[in-house]
C-alpha cells in the first residue's frame, strides 16, 4: 500500500506540529458553536450530503435522516445550494423508467423543494446498475430531461462541476467507480474513456482554490467493504500528483474521515443515508469513523472548507476545516 493512515493521535500530533494554533483553534470553534456565534460566515455556501440512501426494504432510517436533514437546515436558517447524492440511489427493483413511483416516494418527497430548493448532484452506485440495470441507470441519467423542473441532476456517468455557479471556488469531478465489482459496471471503454476524461480535466489550468473528487466506491475505509486495490491503482497516483484536497464516497454505511501522512488527499465517507449499518472493522484509523445513519454538511468559502458530520439526531460526530494550502484542523 502507498500510503500510511494515521491513528488519531498520530493525526492530532501532527496537525499540531504543523500547526502551532491546532488545539486553540478547536476550542474556540467548540465555544463559538455553543454560543451560537460564528458557527458559519456570511461567505459560506452550503452544501448537504448523502450517499447510500434509497433503501426499498424500509425507509425508517432514510426518513430519519431526511427529516434530521430538514430540521437541521431550519433550525440553523440555512438555504443548502445543493444536495450531493453519492451513489446507490435506489436498491431494489424500478419499475417504470422515468414514471417510476419510487421517484416521488425516494426523492422528491422525502428531500423536498422546500427545504432543499436546489440542484440534487448524483452519480452511480453498484445498485443502481443492478435489479434491472438497463432500467434503473437510463432511468437515473434520462430523469431530468423527462421531467423538466426536477432538482436530480445526473447528466452523464461521469461530468464536472465548478461551484458556487457565480465566482466558482471548488471543481468537483463527479466519476463512476463501478467499473471493477461485477458484469454489470461499466465496460472496458468506459473505463478508458472516463479515464481519459479525468487526466485531461486534473490537466486543465484552474482558477478555484479547491479540487474536490467524488465516487461511491472508496480508495480507502474502515469499514466492511475495506480499501480498494483497483482505485487505489488507478485514481490515487493523479490525486497526488494533481493535489486533490477531497475524495467523497459512500458503499459502506457509516461515516468517515481518513487522513494520510504526507497525501494531499482527505478521504471522507458518507453512506449512512438509509441503508442498514456497516461494522467498523478498523477503529484505528482516523481521525474519525462511525457506525452512525447521518448526512455531512459542506461548508465553503475562499480561506477554508468545513465538513461536518451528523447523526440522524441532528448530532454533530465529527467536523474538520481544510484549508486550501492543504491545512487540516479538528473542530470541536
Amino acid at each position: 500500500m502507498s500510503s500510511t493512515l494515521l491513528t488519531r493521535r498520530q493525526f492530532l500530533h501532527q496537525s499540531f506540529f504543523y500547526s502551532a494554533a491546532f488545539s486553540l483553534g478547536a476550542r474556540a470553534w467548540a465555544a463559538d458553536a455553543s454560543s451560537g456565534a460564528a458557527e458559519f460566515s456570511a461567505d459560506d455556501t452550503h452544501y448537504l450530503m448523502i450517499g447510500d440512501w434509497g433503501y426499498e426494504k424500509t425507509r425508517v432510517n432514510q426518513v430519519a435522516v431526511a427529516n434530521a436533514m430538514q430540521d437541521y437546515v431550519a433550525a440553523k436558517k440555512l438555504t443548502p445550494d445543493g444536495l450531493f447524492l453519492l451513489g446507490d440511489n435506489f436498491y431494489g427493483l424500478f419499475k417504470g423508467g422515468t414514471d417510476c413511483p419510487r421517484w416521488q416516494d425516494d426523492f422528491e418527497s422525502i428531500y423536498p423543494a422546500s427545504s432543499f430548493p436546489g440542484p440534487c448532484w448524483a452519480i452511480l452506485g453498484n445498485h443502481d446498475y443492478d435489479d434491472e440495470p438497463v432500467d434503473k441507470l437510463n432511468a437515473e441519467l434520462a430523469y431530468a430531461k423527462a421531467h423538466p423542473g426536477t432538482r436530480w441532476t445526473m447528466p452523464a456517468k461521469w461530468y464536472r462541476l465548478d461551484l458556487p455557479a457565480k465566482k466558482p471556488l471548488a471543481t468537483l469531478l463527479m466519476l463512476d467507480s463501478d467499473y471493477h465489482n461485477s458484469a454489470v459496471s461499466l465496460t472496458a471503454e468506459e473505463k478508458a474513456a472516463q479515464m481519459k476524461w479525468l487526466v485531461a480535466e486534473l490537466e486543465k489550468p484552474r482558477n478555484t482554490p479547491y479540487l474536490i473528487v467524488m465516487g461511491h466506491h472508496p480508495l480507502y475505509s474502515n469499514g466492511h467493504h475495506g480499501d480498494d486495490e483497483a482505485l487505489i491503482a488507478d485514481w490515487e497516483p493523479l490525486f497526488k500528483k494533481y493535489r486533490v484536497q477531497f475524495y467523497f464516497f459512500g458503499h459502506d454505511h457509516d461515516l468517515q474521515h481518513l487522513e494520510f501522512a504526507d497525501h494531499p488527499t482527505s478521504f471522507v465517507g458518507s453512506g449512512a443515508g438509509g441503508a442498514n449499518l456497516y461494522e467498523i472493522l478498523k477503529p484505528e484509523r482516523g481521525p474519525y469513523s462511525g457506525e452512525v445513519f447521518g448526512f455531512t454538511h459542506l461548508q465553503i468559502n475562499a480561506e477554508r472548507i468545513i465538513v461536518r458530520h451528523f447523526d440522524a439526531e441532528q448530532k454533530q460526530v465529527h467536523a474538520f476545516s481544510k484549508t486550501p494550502a492543504g491545512k487540516v484542523r479538528l473542530l470541536g
